[in-house]
């Protein structure tokens, strides 16, 4: 196994959120974000003059850089404040303000104690930036002064790993959003976006089903491509959503860390299962609960959960059955039983929702009761629940103590529809009851979508998974308790660890009732500088941990002082902490701040810098196949906006092709045998190694894995063939696919 180094920034987002209207005129909500507003009780409004969107995906890790111009067209000085809302997983890595000609980085402080700070500062009218997360889905930044005319440069990053569906990505930068009213929806300059997509599993399409023909796209590579967007006037009303399929499924383990060498160190352990689990042969129950209360009619919600019930319901198979409820504050079903699937049924469901109007509260309580008593003993039931978790918050203590008691064999699982959703409480609902969350874009194909959260179903998990570890010592790991494989869809641990060394991990966990035990051997680096992200990642997983504890037991004042240590610790913007950006190194000395994140920005800023290096060779190398050539003349293959990209044997060497994106279903690709050679474990795939294959070919990792997977199931599937008197060809056919 090997040492990684796969650069990925753990995100960090900014700001966002819901604000009365500033000076005369009523409120109305509108779809859009990124918004910059003149504040401070006078009203106005500044401009967005530019916006630059940088996003570099590294193996399914992707760090999001965004620079904003804003142009203070006031006759006034002005306080600024900012609003955008919060990507799925992502949290603030950087927050930074051009203050005198100088890039001053912000730091993390106590919530409470940054406002003051700002406040001190604006009494003066010196240079300030704050940025707040508000609550779990909104960030918001303030800026002050902006002299009349004047120009404000900010910077902001944040990393987030990717949703992975089999062999398929997905990133969404999120723009449609709820915010206030009498805004400019533009930038009055451009809105630029790039995009390095480097993957070690070759990349074989990159489409965005949100602006189909608006990027270009160049292959420079089979492991890289670069997409690029770039609008005169840039509309902030619409997420940009991008996603590209692999030539194979994600399948296997990676173990990645960071170390310096006087500090124990980090690590991020990922585990994700793909084809090998074959489909369930018998039928399966549903019972999908749709949000109606008045929430869902902000941003088109309500229609886009009308649209993916209705993919998924064409989506089933004869053996299924399913219902069809809706609530507000009460329950209301349709067939009042579970009922076959039939062309009819289909009909009416949608004649159904299409007859609902949000309207009311949200209480999801009594919808989940009501769910759970679809229970069939003989089959397994999957709960589905649409909606954007904005219940009351006396309730959600109750609904994570009754998600927990669901029926033996039922699973629950929540879509969130739009931006503007209750991700957290969502996530921790579903893996409260076995399931998945799972959130889609407005600007996103949910008929894509819809067919790539159904796959996760149909698909056997493994259950009651255990990894433990043996010959590093290995402490403060999250999660605690590890939430079960489904197909398609990685499981992650973070942790920390003393020292060095090789380390064995023991993989334990049943697929359809069988066992599977699986060892495998990696190395914990005695240093390692390039993936100075994951300290923030294991920080992160331990605030959001804390917040899950604070949503079921209530407000405590030692878990908040717990989220404020670790936010301060390891720069991280909660609803406890928030970046301050001052104006020199000077004011936060007077302030006793220690600028613990200017530290840990060079650290990223020089692993970024050596990718970047390494893309910039392969576009060279790339680009220097095109035009005439001393012995031979490479033509550049121009691809139809439907077309997939090239394989490896018609593609001429390292040149580039030019395509347009076209959105489309992700293609279920075979799984590689796990017969490979095993020396792909001491290869060194483009700069980064990596223990374990998830994120590359398949090594001694994948093929335990895919293989104890894989005979798990079979060997249940044989059981159950037999039991059901299935005939030996049928046993045949089922032991061969092992």
């Amino acid at each position: 196994m090997m040492n990684a180094k796969s650069k990925f920034w753990w995100p960090a987002i900014c700001l966002a959120a819901l604000f009365s209207a500033v000076g005369s005129g009523s409120v109305r909500q509108t779809q859009a974000s990124g918004l910059l507003i003149a504040d401070g009780g006078l009203g106005g409004v500044l401009e967005i003059k530019e916006q630059d969107v940088s996003v570099v995906i590294n193996n399914g890790i992707a760090v999001t850089e965004i620079r904003q111009v804003f142009l203070n067209t006031e006759k006034r000085i002005v306080e600024a404040l900012y609003t955008f809302p919060v990507p799925n997983g992502a949290s603030v890595s950087n927050f930074s303000m051009i203050i005198n000609g100088k890039e001053m980085i912000g730091e993390v402080v106590e919530k409470k104690r940054a406002r003051q700070i700002y406040e001190s500062y604006k009494a003066v009218k010196r240079d300030p930036g704050l940025l707040e997360q508000v609550d779990y889905k909104s960030f918001e930044l303030r800026v002050f002064p902006i002299a009349a005319g004047a120009e404000q440069h900010i910077k902001i990053t944040y990393y987030q790993q990717l949703d992975f569906d089999h062999d398929n990505a997905t990133y969404v930068y999120p723009l449609a959003t709820s915010t206030r009213a009498a805004v400019n929806e533009k930038t009055t300059g451009k809105f630029a976006m790039t995009l390095d997509v480097k993957s070690e599993i070759p990349i074989t399409k990159l489409f965005s089903p949100s602006h189909e023909n608006a990027f270009a796209i160049t292959n420079h590579t089979p492991n890289y491509t670069r997409a690029s967007l770039e609008i005169p006037q840039g509309d902030l009303s619409r997420d940009v959503v991008v996603a590209f399929d692999t030539e194979r499924p994600h399948t296997g383990i990676d173990l990645i860390a960071s170390k310096r060498s006087n500090e124990d160190g980090y690590f991020m352990l990922t585990m994700a299962a793909g084809k090998e689990l074959k489909e369930y042969g018998a039928g399966m129950d549903y019972v999908f609960v749709v949000d109606i209360s008045g929430s869902m009619e902000n941003e088109g919600k309500l229609t886009l959960s009308r649209n993916v019930v209705k993919a998924f319901i064409g989506d089933l198979q004869k053996e299924d059955r399913f219902e069809v409820m809706t609530f507000n504050s009460a329950p209301q079903t349709h067939f009042q039983s579970l009922t076959p699937v039939t062309d009819e049924a289909k009909r009416t469901s949608g004649d159904f929702l299409l007859a609902q109007r949000a309207k009311g509260g949200t209480v999801l309580r009594p919808a989940v009761l009501t769910a759970y008593k679809y229970k069939d003993a003989d089959r397994p039931l999957n709960v589905v629940i649409l909606s954007d978790g904005m219940t009351e918050n006396k309730e959600q203590a109750e609904l994570l103590a009754l998600i927990g008691k669901a029926p033996a064999g039922t699973r629950v699982f929540c879509i969130g529809v739009g931006n503007d959703v209750n991700r957290p409480l969502l996530k921790q609902l579903a893996e409260g009851a076995g399931g998945l969350a799972a959130f889609v874009s407005q600007q996103d194909d949910f008929m894509r979508q819809s067919q790539a959260f159904r796959r996760k179903l149909m698909r056997p998990v493994a259950t009651n998974v255990n990894i433990s570890f043996e010959g590093v010592e290995i402490y403060d790991v999250l999660p605690k308790t590890l939430p079960d494989l489904f197909y398609g869809s990685p499981l992650r641990m973070v942790g920390r660890y003393k020292k060095s060394g090789q380390i064995a991990i023991a993989v334990n966990a049943e697929v359809m009732g069988q066992p599977m035990v699986q060892n495998v051997k990696a190395q914990l680096p005695a240093s390692e500088e390039a993936n100075p992200e994951i300290e923030r990642m294991w920080a992160f997983s331990q605030v959001q941990q804390h917040m899950d504890n604070l949503r079921r037991n209530g407000p405590s004042e030692s878990t908040e002082g717990e989220i404020v240590r670790l936010c301060e610790g390891y720069s991280i913007v909660s609803e406890y902490a928030s970046f301050i950006v001052l104006e020199n190194d000077s004011e936060y000395k007077r302030w006793s701040i220690q600028q613990r994140n200017a530290t840990r920005v060079q650290r990223d800023n020089t692993a970024r810098k050596e990718l970047q290096t390494q893309l910039e060779r392969m576009r060279e190398e790339s680009l220097s196949a095109i035009g005439p050539k001393e012995t031979k003349l490479v033509t550049t293959q121009v691809s139809r906006p439907d077309a997939p990209i090239a394989s490896d044997s018609t593609r001429t060497s390292s040149q580039p092709q030019i395509t347009s994106s076209a959105p489309s279903s992700p293609t279920d690709l075979n799984f590689i045998s796990a017969n490979s050679s095993s020396n792909h474990a001491s290869s060194n795939r483009g700069g980064n190694t990596r223990s374990g294959g998830g994120g590359g070919a398949i090594d001694p990792i994948t093929g335990l894995l895919a293989a104890g997977l894989a005979g798990a199931a079979a060997w249940a599937n044989r059981r159950k063939k037999k039991q059901t008197g299935a005939t030996n060809n049928i046993e045949t056919r089922v032991a061969t696919d092992a």
